[in-house]
């Protein structure tokens, strides 16, 4: 009589226990470059890499927003339904509710963010291409002329400007 008051009490709480665990599913957020700001639902909760754990039921979706300085923001969304839960299975089998759990998240998620590329160019080649041939020409007979350049280097540059398209 006693072994089997003890069997049922181990056999509830191997079922609590499954019950319990199966409820939370977790993953891990990963960026790269890491360090990006981690928005959950348009709330910081961190940065990457960031653990996030809930209990939310199956279908759940969580918004996901990353920024990080000099690269483009990264929008998105997971939800609990990437992976089976083998541990909610077993439990709903015992206890109906679980069956919301039975899905959870995939362990990982890995965002590559992309660097913003500004459309800038160096003063040098703005007015490389707003200035006319001649007027490129005439720049290096004056540096020439200066002594600043050599006769060959003044030769090349011209060459190298009258090329140009």
């Amino acid at each position: 009589m006693k072994v089997n008051i003890f069997l049922k009490s181990i056999a509830i709480a191997l079922s609590g226990a499954i019950l319990l665990t199966s409820c939370t599913s977790t993953t891990m957020i990963n960026s790269i470059p890491s360090d990006a700001k981690v928005y959950l639902n348009d709330e910081l909760v961190g940065s990457t890499p960031y653990k996030h754990s809930d209990t939310k039921i199956i279908g759940s979706i969580n918004f996901l927003k990353l920024e990080k300085h000099n690269y483009e923001t990264v929008n998105t969304s997971f939800s609990r339904d990437e992976e089976v839960d083998i541990g909610a299975v077993i439990g709903g089998i015992f206890f109906f509710i679980p069956f919301l759990w039975t899905m959870k998240y995939k362990s990982l998620h890995t965002y590559e963010l992309k660097p913003i590329v500004e459309q800038q160019t160096s003063p040098e080649l703005q007015n490389r291409y707003t200035k006319s041939k001649a007027e490129q020409i005439r720049e290096f007979k004056q540096l020439l002329d200066d002594g600043l350049i050599s006769q060959k280097e003044y030769e090349d540059e011209k060459k190298r400007v009258l090329e140009e398209q």
